[in-house]
Parts: C-alpha cells; structure tokens; sequence
C-alpha cells in the first residue's frame, strides 16, 4: 500500500486528488496539508511514501517545504504537481530535492502513474522536460567564468560512467543510451545505478542537475 500525503492550498483540489487515490486498491491518503509547514508536520507524523506538492501555498511555500522534508533524509518522496509546465518554481523544486514534476492537467492515469513511480524510487519528469525546465532557467545556476573545478561527487565515476551520466544530462533515455553506445540495456541499467549510488543523487532528475551543477553538459550541448 503506497500512503500519499496531499499538500495544497487548495480545498477542492485536495479534495479531487483524494477521490482518486482513494478509488485505488494499492493507495491510501494519510493527510491533507494546506500549506508547507502544516506538510512538514504531517510528513514527521505519518512518513508518507509520496507527498503531491503544490508549489503556491501561503506561508512556507512547496519548495521550501521539499527543501526541508529531503534535508531531513526522509524516505518521503516529492511529486510536484503546478498549473505550469514551465514553471520557475517548478524548476527550483526539482533541485531542492523533489523526484518528480508533474501539471495539474494530467490524465488521472499519469498522476497515478506518478505516484506508483516515485514510490518505486524512480523519476517522473520526461527527460525532454527536464531538459526544457534547466534551458529555460539556466541562470539560476552560478555563471560559468571558466573551467569548473571537479566536483568532489564524480571521483569515483569511471569513464563510462561518467560519459553516461553527461548523456543523461542531455535527455537520453536508457534506449537511446543503449543504441548510441552500442550497449544493452540492462547493462546501462546497471551504470545508471551504479552512477545514482556513488554520487548520492536520489534519482535520475537530480542526477541531470549533476551533470548541469558539474558542467558536465550546458544548454546548447541539449
């Protein structure tokens, strides 16, 4: 049973997100939250799995509040759900730790889908937005004055792994890795694990931020 705490300002929002998780065999909704702090407290006292978190609340904001739950080195996992698809915001959340971004217009099927795949520990962002959310505000990362010092996250990356993960910050998806580099699938499966546990990324969105925060990769290269 996966347990979904619901943050939002907004009552009939929280409302239609608890009918439909509630309507799933494998789900339960543990709390409600109008905004981050009152998230925060409910996360401390139930140790969701997921929490769907909206961005605009009053008070402390969804982003802070994701920024704190990580911090804490929860299990919690953070979906974000906005009205923009390019939200700013949005793009702050992921790097404060979120697993995932969804729009509030999604299919009832993909907020499902969502929720079953963060839990899993996977990331629910399509690479092709990530990558558009980075390009679009890339000048919230410090301005590059030349060659980056190594970032002390990839020492122990091999070669392989560190091409992988420069590939991934460019949107590549496992498919696409394999047929590129002549690799199976499992096999970049594998790196891909490997790359997540030596560096410390939670999942597959913050390991793009890597590749970003590393200079690994940079807008024109996406």
């Amino acid at each position: 049973m996966t347990t979904v705490l619901i943050a939002d300002d907004q009552p009939m929002q929280r409302f239609g997100f608890r009918m439909l998780l509630e309507s799933q065999d494998d789900m339960t909704v543990v709390g409600e939250a109008p905004n981050g702090t009152e998230a925060i407290r409910l996360v401390d006292r139930y140790h969701p799995d997921v929490v769907l978190m909206d961005i605009r609340m009053p008070g402390l904001d969804g982003i802070e509040a994701t920024r704190r739950i990580v911090a804490t080195g929860a299990r919690t996992r953070i979906l974000i759900v906005t009205t923009f698809d390019l939200d700013e915001y949005a793009y702050e959340g992921l790097r404060a730790g979120a697993s995932g971004f969804l729009v509030k217009d999604a299919q009832p099927e993909e907020l499902l889908s969502g929720i079953r795949a963060v839990a899993a520990g996977d990331a629910v962002v399509a690479p092709s937005l990530t990558r558009r959310l980075l390009d679009a505000y890339i000048h919230h990362l410090p301005t590059a004055t030349g060659p980056a010092p190594e970032d002390p996250r990839l020492s122990t990356l091999t070669d392989r792994e560190r091409e992988i993960l420069t590939v991934i910050g460019q949107g590549w998806t496992n498919t696409e890795i394999a047929t590129r580099l002549h690799l199976a699938e499992s096999t970049v499966k594998t790196h891909v694990s490997r790359i997540l546990s030596k560096t410390g990324a939670r999942d597959r969105v913050q390991a793009v931020i890597l590749a970003y925060d590393a200079q690994l990769v940079t807008p024109s290269q996406s």
